[in-house]
């Protein structure tokens, strides 16, 4: 894909007359009004196929849990607001069927016949349609998606069905099948209305795009509203429930709802059955599915247009396509990971309204930025938690074959002194040479500033030494003199250039076998859970003990671990001053526990 800067004819009289539009929502929309910005003259159609040209997608769970009451608040613009304010012709309720490239039209059809519409310009903006799972009944009345307003219409008529004939020895119940960012939105919003939930995840953990360390946190906060996991499994079926609601099988679903074994149809005969791959059966008042999205490219397909691997649509820096009188921007198109540099889409409302307004510009023959790499930045509530991403995962660099030093902290939001405070916990990947690669974070509160300035440190290709002098906002009540960003700048400087050897949680099964493992924590912590044939030794005491874990590790590296990894970065530099090999745990006890539940126990 290039990532050249392309200049494009200035002249009025070359810029195209009529722009035509397929799609609104975040790209499309983004488009037209910039393109009205930057010409009078031009005409722009805009074409969109649902009653909806320019509606919050985003904000369609915070509707369906009641914290946006109003559904008029999610229509951010209609056609007649759009043509008073920017003069554009949006026709909705209009589908683009077909495009002749040659003739430079689009067939538009409509509830009354079809059209063909001629273009100097077209963007494609279409987004994408949700992944169909291959589960028989997908299409009974009971299953719901949450993509569109009329997705989230009926989704509310049918919690209000389910709540007005539930009782008080009978809660509704709902299915969630996949546990990606919306999927975990639908939960909560369930949650809230009063339902019982069943979080079903084919992945081993909630939210797939968060490192496995991380993911536990957010289990723990679903479990604690009452949510009950089926991780590693499939729905296989919906079918309508009997008289009487399948029992689950004991044990098969780890942790279901004591009320979810045998439980009557409601009287409306609304209630499913839905059964999983391991042959659990969970009965249901409502399913929503939402397992991901693909690009929705069938009519770039058809025309001809480059696809890649992926199905999206392939676009230069300018967001031209293989046609060169034909864009495309948004989820239907392939984008680059800044870090990767992996072909594919990314269904992102902020990169989508950005190549809108990139692709205004070429159409109308302004100079224009190239396009930028996308981040993947994104974040999400879970009830009392947030979590957010920027940058690779530390699964993406394995698979792109990226060399990479992993990096775990749980430093506080803001100073400890400070009532209040609580973790973030955060993880990122440096490469050799010190450049940030990703990060993720996990926490109560500040997790959303701190991923800010990760994503813009990303961008800015900043290392562990820019981390830890960048100059942050700090008062008590917001940060701390060396703010969590700064904390994951010192510890990635540490370990990238030896002052700090790291083993990670990933590596216990060796490490226990091949090295001393010292427990520098209190006499307290170490009696709640410990590595069996560990030594234990406070690290206020290590340097008057140091002749007997001298003699204990007889010679073999010594893997030092405490709850977080701080009190062990100290123990690790007492031992590598004695002359002794010692290595950090990254993360601590938090971390080895979240990749080892077992050791909970």
């Amino acid at each position: 894909m290039p990532n050249t800067e392309t200049t494009l004819p200035a002249d009025p009289s070359d810029a195209p007359r009529r722009l035509v539009i397929v799609g609104g929502v975040a790209g499309g929309m983004s488009a037209a009004a910039r393109a009205r910005r930057l010409s009078e003259a031009a005409a722009i159609i805009v074409l969109e196929q649902s009653p909806y040209v320019s509606f919050a997608n985003c904000g369609l769970p915070y509707h369906l849990s009641g914290e946006i009451a109003e559904r008029d608040d999610l229509l951010l613009h209609t056609p007649e607001s759009l043509r008073a304010s920017l003069d554009l012709d949006v026709r909705t309720g209009h589908r683009a069927a077909a495009i002749d490239r040659a003739a430079r039209t689009v067939t538009v059809t409509t509830a009354d016949g079809s059209y063909s519409l001629p273009y100097d310009a077209l963007l494609l903006a279409p987004g994408a349609v949700a992944v169909r799972p291959p589960i028989d009944g997908l299409d009974h009345p009971a299953v719901h998606a949450l993509r569109t307003v009329p997705d989230v219409d009926a989704l509310r008529d049918r919690v209000d069905q389910a709540l007005a004939h539930a009782t008080g020895s009978r809660p509704p119940r709902a299915v969630v099948v996949g546990a990606g960012f919306i999927g975990l939105e639908a939960v909560e919003a369930l949650v809230t209305r009063g339902f019982e939930v069943d979080l079903v995840e084919l992945t081993d953990h909630v939210l797939p795009p968060l490192d496995a360390e991380l993911a536990p946190l957010l289990a723990d906060e679903l479990t604690a509203h009452g949510v009950a996991l089926h991780l590693g499994v499939s729905a296989t079926s919906v079918v309508d429930a009997g008289p009487v609601a399948t029992s689950v099988p004991p044990g098969a679903s780890g942790t279901d709802h004591p009320s979810s074994a045998s439980r009557p149809a409601d009287a409306s005969g609304g209630q499913v059955t839905v059964t999983l791959s391991h042959g659990a059966a969970l009965d249901a008042d409502l399913v929503v599915v939402n397992v991901g999205v693909r690009p929705a490219s069938d009519l770039a397909r058809d025309a001809g247009l480059d696809l890649g691997a992926r199905g999206a649509i392939r676009v230069d820096a300018d967001h031209r396509t293989s046609d060169p009188h034909i864009w495309a921007v948004g989820d239907a198109i392939e984008v680059r990971q800044a870090v990767t540099g992996e072909a594919g889409p990314v269904p992102l409302a902020g990169p989508a309204n950005r190549q809108g307004r990139r692709a205004a510009e070429s159409m109308l023959g302004h100079r224009t930025t190239p396009q930028a790499a996308v981040l993947g930045t994104a974040i999400v509530r879970v009830f009392g938690l947030t979590a957010a991403v920027t940058g690779a995962s530390q699964a993406s660099l394995v698979r792109a074959g990226i060399e990479h030093e992993v990096v775990h902290l749980h430093p506080n939001h803001h100073a400890g002194y400070y009532p209040g405070a609580s973790a973030v916990h955060l993880v990122a990947s440096f490469a050799p040479d010190g450049r940030l690669l990703g990060a993720q974070a996990v926490g109560r509160e500040g997790v959303d500033k701190r991923i800010d300035v990760l994503a813009t440190a990303l961008r800015a290709g900043m290392t562990a030494d820019d981390l830890a002098e960048l100059e942050l906002a700090y008062a008590p009540p917001y940060g701390s003199a060396k703010d969590p960003v700064n904390m994951l700048g010192f510890v990635a400087q540490n370990a990238l250039d030896g002052t700090m050897p790291q083993w990670q949680a990933t590596e216990l099964a060796e490490v226990m076998a091949s090295t001393l493992v010292l427990d520098v924590r209190s006499a307290k912590e170490r009696t709640a859970a410990h590595l069996p044939g560990s030594l234990h030794v406070p690290h206020t005491e290590l340097r008057a003990r140091l002749a007997e874990v001298r003699a204990a590790a007889d010679g073999r590296p010594i893997s030092v671990h405490c709850a977080s990894g701080v009190r062990s970065y100290l123990a690790t530099r007492v031992l590598r001053g004695a002359g002794l090999d010692g290595r950090n745990l990254s993360g601590g006890w938090l971390t080895l526990q979240a990749v080892h539940p077992s050791l909970s126990a």
